[in-house]
């Protein structure tokens, strides 16, 4: 059994910022995610709000306010100046969606996002949002990058598939993380940090898994470059 947290209010706090990375929520739907009642929800809702951490948006809903953008901009902010110019160029180049992703205990992170400028139609990829790293093309890069003992169970399957991403360099998922989304991933590997890696996510696209991975090797070699990694 995982051990109690020291502090239960804060605890439920950094659970509710959590959830709302995956978006919008009513005070209803926080109370019933957090299975607290709803006067628990609001006191912990007002609080975050207070701290500019949650706002409401037009529709009264709860959402990360803008305080929040500040705060992960401060994580690993060389990375994150670094990889921009390399997901805007990328994310504009293939009307993709691009992002950095890293790995945090068991689950994949992104960290920054960059969505085309011209687009029929492209998929938010909100900074925050995690998912297990079993999951989805950029859980499969970084686990091409650790040693087979440190992974989590995985399946015979995942195993093939993470060992197939390694020969090859680059990693490719379908329907794994969110339904009817494609998603293309390499490796990002740099001296004294976590593994990470570069990804674009998308509906349908003209150009080839292949062609889209050799870009994004190309920018992971300028981001390691620049960092000396």
């Amino acid at each position: 059994m995982p051990a109690a947290p020291a502090s239960q209010t804060l605890s439920r706090g950094i659970r509710i910022l959590e959830i709302l990375a995956d978006g919008p929520l009513s005070i209803d739907e926080v109370a019933a995610r957090l299975d607290v009642h709803r006067s628990i929800a609001y006191r912990l809702l007002r609080t975050l709000e207070d701290h500019r951490l949650v706002a409401r948006n037009a529709s009264g809903l709860a959402a990360l306010g803008p305080r929040m953008a500040a705060l992960a901009a401060g994580v690993a902010h060389d990375l994150q100046a670094e990889a921009l110019p390399e997901l805007t160029a990328v994310a504009n180049e293939f009307a993709l969606t691009a992002f950095l992703a890293v790995l945090d205990g068991d689950e994949v992170i992104t960290l920054t996002s960059v969505e085309p400028r011209h687009a029929v139609a492209n998929v938010a990829q909100r900074p925050g949002t995690r998912h297990p790293v079993t999951a989805g093309a950029p859980g499969k890069a970084i686990l091409s990058q650790l040693a087979d003992a440190d992974w989590p169970g995985v399946s015979a399957a995942l195993r093939a598939e993470v060992a197939e991403a390694r020969a090859r360099g680059y990693a490719t998922s379908h329907d794994e993380v969110i339904p009817n989304l494609h998603s293309i991933a390499v490796p990002l590997s740099l001296r004294g940090r976590r593994p990470a890696a570069l990804a674009v996510v998308h509906v349908a696209s003209r150009h080839p898994d292949a062609e889209i991975a050799v870009r994004l090797q190309e920018s992971a070699t300028a981001i390691r470059e620049a960092l000396g990694g």
